[in-house]
């Protein structure tokens, strides 16, 4: 067996592929969750700096053997080490190594631009993902029903559009800017109400109960697409684990 083969085993999370390759899941689980803990606090320490600096060579190194072995997760020949770095969990894993390398200078402006993109760590939290069974199964059917998603994406854009543009000009003593009117139009569209802007008249108040009524159906909506997508993938697994047995 080819070592990059049997790389891709080990490194690639499945039920079946041996202690070696459940150490190696657990152990990366394990990293990934100690990387975080420096982002808890807001000192930074040699010890925090040690952590962040052994995760991120760990990160490359599994970066680099997805990367090696990426025709074996794609399946399209050569032309697979070239798309796998567009991937999104590939996206995701650079952008939590990326960080760590980052310079930081004295320069006020610079600073605040590093401290943001140094919180990109956070993204080894997503890393997760990959290791988890039902995550990949939510993954899977996201996927598949990226076209429903997209529609109900597009039906909750629309409306958060109109609600802010029927608002701003309903009350525009109260909502001074659209972005006002759109960001209060959001947070009724999810039913969130953070009571920090809101309509005060008749009319607007009428807008608000439209809104958040017509806002619970389009939130709903999505998730009975996922529901039912992840109930069909977990009657497909059963019945491949069937025919295994």
């Amino acid at each position: 067996m080819k070592w990059r083969e049997r790389a891709y085993q080990i490194i690639e999370p499945t039920n079946r592929n041996g202690r070696l390759s459940t150490l190696y899941d657990y152990g990366m689980i394990a990293v990934i969750i100690t990387s975080l803990v420096p982002l808890a606090f807001k000192e930074s320490t040699a010890v925090f700096d040690m952590i962040d600096r052994i995760a991120a060579v760990i990160f490359i190194a599994d970066y680099l053997l997805r990367l090696a072995t990426a025709d074996f997760k794609l399946k399209k020949g050569k032309k697979s080490f070239i798309r796998y770095p567009f991937t999104p969990m590939a996206i995701i894993d650079l952008l939590s190594i990326l960080p760590t390398f980052l310079p930081v200078h004295n320069g006020l402006r610079l600073l605040k631009i590093v401290r943001l993109l140094r919180s990109f760590r956070v993204f080894r939290a997503f890393r997760i993902f990959r290791y988890s069974k039902s995550m990949t199964i939510i993954m899977n059917v996201i996927r598949r029903q990226h076209a429903p998603l997209l529609a109900v994406c597009t039906l909750a854009a629309a409306y958060v559009l109109l609600s802010a543009l029927v608002i701003f000009n309903v009350e525009p003593d109260t909502f001074t800017t659209f972005f006002d009117a759109f960001y209060w139009a959001m947070v009724s569209l999810t039913t969130v109400g953070y009571g920090d802007i809101y309509p005060v008249s008749v009319a607007g108040r009428i807008v608000a109960m439209l809104s958040s009524l017509i806002g619970i159906a389009v939130v709903a909506l999505p998730a009975g697409i996922i529901t039912a997508g992840y109930m069909d993938e977990l009657r497909k697994m059963e019945y491949m684990e069937d025919e295994d047995d």
